[in-house]
C-alpha cells in the first residue's frame, strides 16, 4: 500500500492583460482593428512582470496606436475562460501623440459606441460600452472568447 498522496493536476495558469478605454471629449472611443485576426479590439496587451498596471496601460496604449493617455480608473475585470487571460480594463483620457499603426495594428480609430456595437465582437465591445457607464464600479464578465458566461441575451 503505497503512502504517497494522491497526485493532483497541475495548477491552471492565467496570464494578466489590461486595455485601455480611451474616451475622448466627444465620447469616441479608441480602438484598433488587429493585424493578426482582423479584429477591432480596445489596444491593450500583456502586462508585464515588473510595471505597474497603470504604467502597462500607459505603454500598451502608446504602443498599440500612438496615443499617449492619462489612467483614470478601473472600469472591469474580463476573464476568458478559454484562454486564461484576465483582462483589467481601465478608463483613459488622451493627452498627447498621434494615431498611428503598429505591428499590431492595421487601423485606429476613434468610433461611436454604436460604432464600437457594429465593428466588435460583443466580448470586446462589452469592455469599453462598460467604460461609459456614469457610476464609479467596475463590472466584473466571464467569456469563452466569442460569447459572454451569465449575462441574458438582449431582447
Amino acid at each position: 500500500m503505497s503512502t504517497r498522496p494522491p497526485r493532483q493536476a497541475p495548477t491552471p495558469l492565467h496570464s494578466v492583460s489590461v486595455a485601455g478605454a480611451v474616451v475622448r471629449g466627444d465620447g469616441r472611443l479608441l480602438a484598433i482593428r488587429r493585424a493578426d485576426n482582423g479584429a477591432w479590439e480596445p489596444p491593450g496587451g500583456v502586462l508585464e512582470l515588473a510595471e505597474t498596471l497603470e504604467d502597462g496601460v500607459r505603454r500598451e496604449v502608446y504602443e498599440g496606436t500612438g496615443i499617449e493617455v492619462s489612467v483614470e480608473r478601473l472600469t472591469g475585470v474580463y476573464r476568458n475562460t478559454a484562454r486564461g487571460v484576465v483582462a483589467l480594463v481601465f478608463r483613459c483620457r488622451p493627452e498627447g501623440g498621434g494615431e498611428r499603426l503598429s505591428e499590431e495594428s492595421t487601423a485606429v480609430a476613434w468610433l461611436t459606441p454604436q460604432e464600437v456595437g457594429e465593428r466588435m465582437g460583443k466580448v470586446y465591445a462589452v469592455r469599453l460600452l462598460d467604460a461609459l457607464r456614469g457610476d464609479a464600479l467596475p463590472r466584473v464578465r466571464a467569456h469563452d472568447g466569442r460569447t459572454l458566461i451569465g449575462v441574458p441575451p438582449a431582447g
